[in-house]
């Protein structure tokens, strides 16, 4: 490692200020910064350090990402050799072409099989996100002169967990080039954006391509019959006809063993990633547990209301739970540290309002069964408006006190 060392700071003249590539120098220093630790570091008594810095806060979000990232694979290609396995017949893709070019059956009981399988959905969609999204952050990034920041790291890995499998990936580049650039970058970079990017892309797809974006592909097929190559998720099923469309037990939905979004599903997978974030307190736990309150209470009302014309009135509040990004949106995309309010207080407001408002979107507007989105977004827009009366009820308490 001492050789690479001093071969890099061999090569390191020609990207500082005043050398022929030093415009290239966020470039030279993100690869240099990834493989070594700064070499410029504090060392007066005036500076206040902190051993949770910012990639460290990075790399312990796609920790915590791991068993969302194994279901996504996994759950994938499971979805698809059972589809496979029922009959159906528009599965002849290039996927299933390079599954027996590798002399893999498509066997949903194999484990070996469902994970390679679902790795050709899941790691194209990958590549392009991070080729794409990192490209735009290196051109911003030499634009402006800086180095690049770990931010997007964060949103490359969350990107694809939120995409249906066989979404195209030319669309999976104009969604990154969307939430990185106009979700982020034109606010002033990574810590400057009120929009959470990764969720920006994924609405901006949902409401230019729906038919892609919606996941009724083939991948659901082994949920819904032979006969046929497309069928809606469990949610939206739910939106359709109410509570007697959950066919499936809960212990499937709570794993993860159902069609969905590639990272979404499993309940299970996201419930242990939230635990690590609150563990290590890189997640906020006040935010997870207002998203549950508000949930639980707004579903509860609708139950208790009932309706005779909206069958998603009488959907149990506890399946509000298990089905759609609800829990991936509460662990990883709520918290949010920079679209998130930084109060204590107002970090309950906005978590409880999340979970009143995707229960609403959900069942008083059916057209968008999915609204762990769009509540997340609508709220990171009232994040500072939230912290601004947080604060000033601060501030009238304390002049009450001292005035007393």
């Amino acid at each position: 490692m001492k050789f690479l060392r001093k071969i890099l700071d061999g090569q390191a003249k020609h990207f500082e200020k005043g050398g022929k590539l030093e415009k290239l120098f966020p470039l030279w220093e993100a690869q240099d910064t990834f493989l070594y630790t700064p070499g410029e570091v504090t060392d007066g008594p005036s500076h206040v350090r902190d051993g949770m810095d910012l990639k460290r806060v990075m790399m312990t979000v796609v920790v915590a990402l791991l068993g969302c990232i194994y279901m996504a694979m996994y759950n994938t290609g499971y979805q698809a050799n059972l589809a496979a396995s029922l009959g159906a017949a528009a599965l002849d893709t290039w996927q299933t072409s390079a599954m027996a070019s590798l002399g893999l059956a498509l066997d949903p009981t194999n484990l070996l099989s469902c994970i390679v399988h679902g790795a050709l959905y899941y790691l194209p969609v990958l590549v392009v996100t991070f080729a794409v999204g990192g490209l735009w952050e290196a051109l911003f990034a030499s634009v402006r002169g800086h180095e690049i920041n770990e931010g997007f790291l964060v949103t490359g890995m969350l990107f694809p967990l939120i995409l249906p499998p066989t979404i195209p990936l030319w669309q999976v580049a104009i969604g990154i080039s969307f939430g990185v650039v106009i979700g982020k970058e034109i606010f002033g970079g990574t810590g400057m954006n009120i929009l959470n990017p990764a969720l920006t892309a994924r609405a901006f797809l949902f409401f230019a391509y729906p038919a892609q974006i919606s996941g009724d592909k083939v991948w659901t097929a082994a949920m819904t019959s032979a006969d046929g190559v497309s069928g809606a998720t469990w949610l939206a099923r739910a939106a359709e006809s109410g509570p007697q469309a959950l066919t499936l037990d809960w212990w499937s939905a709570f794993v993860g063993m159902i069609p969905g979004s590639m990272g979404e599903t499993s309940a299970l997978a996201c419930l242990a990633g939230a635990l690590l974030l609150i563990v290590t307190r890189v997640g906020s736990w006040r935010i997870m547990a207002g998203v549950t309150l508000g949930t639980a209470a707004m579903g509860y009302l609708l139950n208790t209301v009932g309706s005779s014309t909206n069958p998603f009135f009488g959907v149990p509040f506890w399946w509000q739970f298990l089905l759609g990004g609800w829990a991936f949106g509460t662990a990883f995309m709520a918290t949010d540290p920079v679209s998130a309010p930084h109060s204590t207080r107002g970090r309950w407001f906005y978590g409880i309002f999340i979970g009143v408002l995707v229960v609403l979107i959900r069942v008083i507007n059916p057209a968008y069964p999915e609204g762990m989105m769009l509540a997340i977004l609508l709220m990171n827009v009232f994040a500072p408006t939230i912290d601004y009366f947080v604060v000033q009820a601060n501030i009238k308490r304390r002049m009450a006190r001292y005035a007393a």
